[in-house]
């Protein structure tokens, strides 16, 4: 039995939130990664990922969130994550993602963290 993974975005004046909850997983990653290629194909200039309901994401998960800098680098958008319940806040820093994604408590940490760059 695998968990559902659920999202809403919602439009701000610098960008879009997805707010993320369940799990993303092999079965929720291929819905999280065509909701992200239309955020890159609206060339949001940053996107910020609600994560508070995340309870797992495995590794096909990071994978399509490492695809969207990729594809969102090509217009310059940005990504930053918050709210990162501890056992997937480990996750992120066991495979040294924190590196490549900001990684914040609040919506505001995010939002700083992304703009000051």
């Amino acid at each position: 039995m695998t968990g559902m993974m659920n999202f809403e975005r919602s439009k701000e004046a610098w960008g879009q939130v997805l707010k993320l909850s369940g799990e993303i997983d092999l079965h929720g990653s291929p819905t999280l990664r065509n909701e992200l290629l239309a955020i890159v194909k609206e060339k949001t200039p940053l996107l910020l990922v609600d994560f508070f309901e995340v309870q797992y994401i495995d590794s096909s998960g990071l994978a399509t969130l490492i695809e969207y800098v990729k594809e969102a680098g090509a217009h310059g958008g940005k990504i930053a994550l918050f709210g990162l319940q501890k056992k997937v806040r480990t996750i992120f820093d066991l495979v040294r993602l924190n590196e490549l994604f900001a990684i914040a408590e609040t919506k505001e940490e995010a939002l700083a963290s992304v703009q000051k760059k």
